[in-house]
């Protein structure tokens, strides 16, 4: 006999289908082991697939665990989380009037605020965890080559170093959109460079965004050999992250709402918006359900 597994395909950070990250999500996953979890994963081949079920924390509403197509758990609260939350939203699965909620990732319980208007998607807020700046990368030149790019792509007075709000990546300033957009990453180089700084992916970004008009401060593309992830259309991990070593470096004013361009590259254009406040990194976006269906296991 089949068990049916119902799930969900979200698009977020999307203002329209087939934008946007899509997210498979498996939204009764109580009964699944982590074994199938993982095989469901691998199924989907998304760059994360979320399974919700009952938290294990006090104070904690939902619990979410989320995997890569190659069976790494994710414990970051990026567009694996807001997924979860627009898709609680979309089907009446949260309380009217409630707005304030908390959700259980790994051994963290993370406030997620999730705003809804008649008429409008619902808004997702999630705070992330405090900024932690990590090392920085020496080998430039092995940096570039790793990207396909030359040493004279990467901004000179700025370092490659690796800052995490919930996952640590290595971010890496270059010198124009156009740079950025040349990246052709070598995985085996690449996985090299991340595991001397202790980076699990790569987030290459430049100063000059498509719409700096409309409150873009980044055009941005991530990558990540480490969990098998060629290439992201919108990080949430990354994004937090980002903003906060450019508001760190002053490049950024503290308390600003910075849009974070993505995924122009696959043809999916994303925009996450973060806000950083002190310690405080707020990551905030939309989305929507695009498709739902049955497993039959």
């Amino acid at each position: 006999m089949s068990t049916q597994v119902p799930f969900a395909l979200v698009d977020v950070f999307a203002s329209e289908p087939l934008t946007g990250n899509p997210l498979a999500l498996i939204p009764d996953a109580d009964g699944i082991g982590e074994q199938r979890m993982r095989a469901i994963a691998r199924e989907f081949n998304q760059s994360e697939t979320t399974f919700l079920v009952a938290p294990t924390l006090p104070g904690a509403h939902r619990r979410l665990r989320s995997f890569t197509p190659a069976g790494a758990e994710v414990l970051g609260a990026g567009h694996n989380a807001m997924g979860a939350w627009i898709w609680l939203a979309d089907t009446g699965r949260l309380p009217v009037g409630q707005e304030a909620f908390a959700q259980q990732i790994g051994q963290q319980v993370l406030p997620v605020r999730v705003t809804r208007q008649p008429g409008q998607r619902a808004v997702v807020s999630m705070d992330q965890s405090p900024p932690a700046f990590g090392r920085t990368v020496a080998d430039r030149q092995a940096l570039a080559g790793a990207l396909g790019l030359g040493e004279g792509d990467l901004v000179a007075e700025a370092p490659a170093q690796v800052v995490s709000t919930g996952a640590g990546h290595l971010l890496v300033p270059v010198t124009d959109r156009a740079a950025v957009d040349r990246v052709a990453p070598e995985p085996a180089r690449l996985l090299r460079v991340l595991r001397e700084v202790g980076g699990e992916g790569c987030y290459v970004y430049s100063r000059d965004p498509v719409d700096a008009a409309g409150g873009s401060v980044v055009y941005t593309r991530f990558f990540n050999p480490t969990v098998g992830i060629v290439e992201d259309p919108a990080t949430g991990t990354a994004a937090g992250p980002l903003v906060a070593a450019l508001t760190e470096a002053g490049q950024i004013p503290d308390g600003v709402d910075a849009i974070v361009e993505q995924g122009h590259a696959l043809g999916r254009p994303s925009r996450l918006r973060v806000t950083v406040r002190g310690q405080l990194v707020r990551l905030s976006g939309s989305g929507l359900v695009v498709a739902d269906g049955v497993l039959h296991l």
